[in-house]
Formats: C-alpha cells, structure tokens, sequence
C-alpha cells in the first residue's frame, strides 16, 4: 500500500466510524428529551426509565464520538499539510464554532446525567434539550466545512495564492444547506430505524413489553417522517450537485455521454475501461427532470470533462444505488408504518411489521456510508473542488500505511468496546426497570 492510498484509506475509515458515532449521539438526545417531557406531562414511570437509558446510550456515544472527532482533527493535520495550511484559515470558523459547541454540550450532559432530583424538573429536561441542540449544531457545522471542499467560497484565487478571506462567506458557501439538510435527515432516519429496530426486537421477544413498546413508537416517529422527508432533501442536493459538480452526477448515474433528454438510470453494471453500463433499468428523461427540473433538459456526461478530472465512476455509481435503494426500501415501511396507525391497528399484533423495523436495523447507517461514499468519492480528483487535488495535498512523509493499520486496530476496539456496552445496556433493562401493562 503506497502512502497516498494510506493516507486516504486512513481517513475513510477514521470517517467512516465516526459518522455513525456522531450521529446517534446527535439524534439521541432528542429521542431523550421527547421521552422524558412525557414522563413529566403524565408522571408515568416507564418514560423515567426510558430516558435514564437513553441518556446512558448517549454517554456512551458521546464518549465514543469524542474519541474519534479528536484523532479525526489530528488527521487533518498529519496527513493532508499541505490542505490545511490553505483551507484552514478559509474554513477554520465552522470548526471553532463545532469546538464550542461540543463543549455546551459536555456541560450541558454532566448537568443532565447527574441533575436528577438535584435540579429543577423543567430545567432538568431543558439541559437535555440543550445537548441535543449543540450536538445537531455540531454536526451541522462539521458538514458546511466539508460542504466548503465540494463549493469553494470565502476567497480569491489567484496565481496559487489564496486572497480576500472571508470566513463567514466560506461557512455559509453555496452547498452548506443542501448537505445540512440532507445529512440531519439522514442521520434521525439511520438512528431512528436503529433504535426502533432494537426494541422491535425487544417486542418480538416479549421482554418487558411496555418499556419497549413506548421507546419503539417515539424512536419509529422520528424515523418514519424522517424517511419521508429525505427525498425531497435529495431532490434539492441533485439540482444542486448538477450545477456545482457535474462531474459527480454523471459519475453517480454513470452517465459517460451528454444526452438530452438524459434518462435515468437503475442498477447497471459500470464497465470503467470501455465506458459503457449494462444490465440497467431506464427512466426515459428521468435525470433531466432530477437535474434540472426539465424533462427535456440537457444533462452533462463525462465526454464533456478532461479524463483526468473523472471521479471513479463504478464505486460512485454502485455507493449512490444501494444509498437510494435503502432509502426506498426505509420510505416504503415507513408508509406501511403510517398506514396500520390510520387504520388503527395495534403494532404489537402486527409481528411482520416489526420484523420489518429489526431487518432495517443496519439498512440507514449502510445509507449513510454509502451517501458519504459519494460526496467523497464523487468530488475526486480534487479536494478543494476544482482549486486542488487531493495528491497534492498529502503528506510527503513516509510510513502512512502503518498509521492506517495502527488507527484501524483502534477504530474496531473501540467499536467491540461500545458494542459490549450497549448489549450490556439493553440486557439489564429487565433488571433496572420494573415490568408493567401495556398503556396504548
């Protein structure tokens, strides 16, 4: 393994995991917030116990995320010199601001996890509202950053110099809400799905039935409309990636020669050397109206961009499939979902529906990677868009691949170590909190 690949192997997996640990630590405490604001509207005890484990779920994902958020902005440093000592004084505000706001949300965690019968009952649950809030901040802040790499703003480039700074333009550039959207839905569908899909479990085994059966509801709430929403949230990133980076489209769609109308595509096999797909379903005008909102509209293949600046097109293409692939098959039980509420079915009854909830477990965390694989992947050769080329930025010195290998070893026991911790969680819930009836 040469350096460079190292180099970014070590930071797709550092990113990799860290992604799923900041997301359920982003999106838990307001799954928190919501169980423990029942508990003090109706005074029923499963809620108390619902939130006290949850919140020791999000202690331990806040740990976890910490861990890796810290070894990530090292990274930065020690593989891609040369990237940060450009970008960071254009794009270092967002990760000022991600560094405050994890601190509230410390601050506001100790006062939440040790504040029971200390504080005050509404300022007890606000303290978890705060931790929810400035880890959604945090995360939000994070992608306008990476959003900075796929649309360069804040500066005037000019001869290799980076000129006229400014910060605040850089932060808020023209991708920032687009992603912010897309990734915060993304990540209350994942976890809402996971945490949904644990109890469903649960359910089915018929253990401690009312604790689980008001954890699933709350979590299946978030992720049901969350999953609903997301495609209008991809709708809007299309237009957007259509008209900053072209490149990308067409290397997510496959799409090696321009076309108007530009069909879209469904499966496919990319075929690299000859750049042809095959073994594909075809929408006709499909991606013109994704693209541009125009049936007939002209879509940009890769016949109109220089070879060297082509992203790799089959690892694009096949990550964006099985990202909107999942995200359709999460969107269909999510109406499923919605429909035996109208009809006012009992979900406990509905045992095919929940082991519909326990197979989605694993399906939004592998759409997210997925989704991360393509903003990633898709935005190659370059890593500031169209200013400078991810080889260019790496680090000159030797001995990365044995860095990747080191941080690996840590990355996985990290992730036995959380695993162990959560199983342990979910096994003593029976022994920390009393059965009852099921309260529909």
């Amino acid at each position: 393994m040469d350096d460079f690949l190292a180099a970014r192997s070590q930071m797709a997996l550092s990113l990799g995991f860290h992604i799923i640990y900041a997301c359920i630590g982003m999106v838990m405490p307001f799954f928190m917030a919501v169980s423990h604001y029942k508990w003090l509207k109706t005074n029923n005890e499963v809620y108390k116990h619902i939130t006290k484990a949850w919140s020791k779920g999000v202690a331990i994902f806040f740990a976890t995320g910490a861990v890796s958020g810290t070894m990530l902005s090292f990274e930065l440093g020690l593989l891609w010199p040369k990237f940060m000592e450009h970008a960071g004084p254009i794009f270092g505000m967002p990760f000022s601001l991600e560094g405050t706001a994890f601190f509230i949300e410390a601050i506001a965690l100790g006062f939440f996890l040790y504040g029971w019968e200390k504080l005050n009952k509404w300022f007890h649950w606000f303290t978890g509202v705060v931790v929810g809030v400035s880890g959604l901040a945090s995360g939000i802040l994070v992608v306008a950053a990476n959003a900075w790499m796929n649309s360069p703003a804040g500066f005037d480039y000019v001869n290799g110099e980076y000129t006229n700074i400014d910060p605040i333009k850089a932060m808020f550039n023209d991708a920032w809400f687009t992603q912010a959207l897309h990734m915060c839905l993304a990540a209350f569908t994942a976890t809402g799905f996971a945490v949904a899909g644990v109890h469903a479990l649960m359910l089915l085994k018929k253990q401690h039935n009312d604790f689980h059966y008001k954890s699933f509801k709350i979590a299946a709430t978030f992720a049901t409309i969350c999953a609903l929403l997301q495609p209008i949230s991809g709708d809007i990133s299309a237009k957007d990636v259509a008209q900053r980076q072209p490149a990308k489209l067409a290397a997510m769609e496959a799409l090696y020669k321009t076309e108007k109308p530009a069909p879209l595509i469904i499966g496919g096999i990319v075929d690299e050397k000859n750049k042809t797909v095959s073994n594909y379903i075809e929408l006709p005008g499909a991606l013109s109206f994704l693209a541009h909102g125009d049936f007939n509209a002209e879509v940009k293949g890769l016949d109109q961009i220089p070879e060297d600046e082509h992203p790799p097109v089959a690892i694009t293409h096949y990550a964006f499939q099985i990202m909107v692939g999942l995200g359709s098959v999460m969107m269909l039980i999510s109406i499923i979902y919605f429909f035996i509420l109208w009809r006012k079915k009992t979900i406990l009854t509905s045992k095919w529906l929940l082991k519909l909830f326990v197979f989605a477990i694993p399906l939004g965390y592998i759409a997210l990677e997925a989704g991360w694989v393509v903003t990633e992947v898709g935005r190659q050769p370059w890593i500031i868009n169209g200013i400078m080329r991810t080889i260019d930025a790496v680090t000159p010195m030797p001995g990365i691949a044995w860095s990747f290998y080191l941080f690996s070893a840590i990355y996985f026991s990290l992730s036995l170590i959380v695993i162990f911790l959560l199983y342990r969680q979910i096994k003593m819930v029976p022994v920390l909190y009393k059965s009852s009836n099921i309260d529909q």
